[in-house]
C-alpha cells in the first residue's frame, strides 16, 4: 500500500485530535479540552524525545495506539514531521485502507485523541527534539504496538 501526505490542517485532523499551534497574538491557548486520562490511576507523564531524520520513502509495518490516554508531540525544534493516523477497522485494530497521512509544520503540534491509532513518530529533513505529554500507569496498558501489512509513505 502506498500512502502520500498532506498538509496538516485542524479541520482534516479532527476526527483524531486536535492540531496545536501557538497563538499569532499575545497571550495564551489553552489545550485542555483533548487531554483524556481515562484511568483514575494514572499520573501525568512529560517526556522529551529527540529523533533523527528517516529517510523517504518511508516503509513501515506498525501503528500504535493509547487506549486510555492522549498523547501530545509538542515540537521544540524540528523540521517538517509525519503524523499518520487511522480510524479502527473491524478487528478493532487500525483500518489502514482509511489511513490518513498529515504533514506536519514545525510550528505544529498535535494531541492524538485516546485510542486513536498512529505512527510512531517519524520526523524528516533534520533531526527533531519534541515535548510529549500523555497519562501513564506504569502498566502494558500505556502503548499498545500493532503490526500492520507494510506501506509506504511519500511526501507529497
Amino acid at each position: 500500500m502506498r500512502l502520500t501526505t498532506e498538509p496538516l490542517t485542524a479541520e482534516a485532523f479532527a476526527p483524531f485530535g486536535e492540531v496545536l499551534e501557538a497563538p499569532t497574538a499575545p497571550g495564551r491557548t489553552y489545550i485542555d479540552a483533548m487531554l483524556a486520562n481515562r484511568r483514575d490511576q494514572a499520573k501525568p507523564s512529560l517526556s522529551f524525545s529527540t529523533r533523527e531524520p528517516t529517510p523517504l520513502p518511508l516503509r513501515s509495518a506498525t501503528m500504535e495506539r493509547h487506549l486510555y490516554s492522549s498523547q501530545s508531540f509538542i515540537p521544540m525544534e524540528a523540521g517538517r514531521w509525519l503524523v499518520l493516523v487511522a480510524p479502527h477497522g473491524a478487528d478493532g485494530g487500525p483500518d489502514m485502507t482509511r489511513a490518513r497521512a498529515f504533514l506536519a509544520r514545525p510550528d505544529q503540534g498535535v494531541t492524538y485523541g485516546a485510542d486513536v491509532w498512529h505512527h510512531p513518530s517519524t520526523v524528516f529533513d533534520r533531526v527533531a527534539r519534541f515535548a510529549i505529554f500523555m497519562w501513564k500507569d506504569g502498566t502494558s496498558a500505556d502503548d499498545e504496538f500493532f503490526d500492520v501489512a507494510p506501506f509506504e509513505l511519500h511526501l507529497s
